[in-house]
């Protein structure tokens, strides 16, 4: 049942992620087409601080999930977004 929770944070949190990655990318891409956004960050080498801009949606996830007492569903989006970090990381490094 633990595991269950965990997992379905982490799913909604990778999600947020995304969906914030996709605000991110129309917001600063300047019309231009989603993968077109991601290719050109990708060349310049800013795509990781893309990415965490993406995560900024995991941040109401999490609180969301801490006001209505939902630990574990909190710790899965937690556990995201430090995946997503730690990605972050290596996509800076490679």
């Amino acid at each position: 049942m633990i595991k269950k929770e965990i997992f379905i944070g982490f799913i909604i949190g990778i999600i947020a992620n995304a969906i914030g990655l996709y605000f991110a990318a129309l917001i600063f891409g300047n019309g231009d087409d989603f993968l077109n956004v991601l290719s050109s960050a990708s060349s310049e080498g800013i795509l990781g601080k893309l990415i965490s801009l993406g995560a900024i949606l995991n941040l109401a996830a999490f609180f969301i999930f801490i006001k209505k007492k939902q630990d574990y569903r909190a710790r899965g989006v937690l556990l995201a977004t430090v995946i997503v970090a730690i990605s972050t990381f290596v996509f800076k490094f490679i």
